[in-house]
């Protein structure tokens, strides 16, 4: 037997079904956006990679920020505040960490670029942002950052004078009743 649903329950089913697909939106929207992101290079955000293509000719300066949220007790710094790169190169950059604080403290690092629109062409190949950083007391750490500047970089007109690209990073504590759950 057939069951055809009066008005209102159609109203109803319609109403509910709405509700689990806005719901189920509002959870996908941050990996989703994330994708987005990492393959437009949208707002900064570098590309990830498994090898350089190699040097092409040319060069650009990368500054390096490095900062620190207040709740935070690290002391991070880069061991050198620029590099200036050949493009395509395989280029590697340190960074220093140390935990301030008398208990151990996880750490994860958030990052960009700018100007914004150099986000797409600067790809990591490996870097202590991929993964949360656990210091103990007055422990200090040497973290690398292996990455190229995409010789694309060159063809696109809107980036190709592009002369420095600025590689920030905020470190921020990693709430540890939120990762034991």
């Amino acid at each position: 037997m057939i069951r055809v649903f009066s008005g209102n329950q159609r109203v109803a089913a319609l109403a509910v079904l709405g509700i689990c697909l806005m719901t189920g939106l509002a959870f996908a929207s941050v990996p989703l956006y994330r994708m987005f992101c990492q393959v437009t290079g949208f707002a900064g955000t570098t590309q990830r990679g498994l090898t350089a293509p190699g040097a092409v000719g040319g060069q650009i300066k990368v500054d390096f920020d490095a900062n620190t949220n207040a709740r935070l007790p690290w002391r991070f710094a880069p061991e050198q505040t620029s590099h200036t790169v050949a493009i395509g190169a395989r280029t590697m950059a340190f960074f220093n960490a140390t935990n301030r604080a008398a208990v151990p403290v996880t750490g994860t690092a958030t990052f960009n670029v700018t100007p914004l629109h150099a986000g797409k062409y600067f790809t990591k190949i490996e870097c202590f942002c991929f993964t949360q950083q656990t210091l103990k007391p007055g422990e200090s750490i040497r973290m690398p950052v292996i990455y190229f500047v995409d010789p694309k970089i060159l063809d696109d007109p809107d980036a190709r004078d592009i002369d420095t690209i600025t590689l920030s990073y905020t470190f921020y504590p990693v709430d540890s009743d939120k990762t034991a759950s």
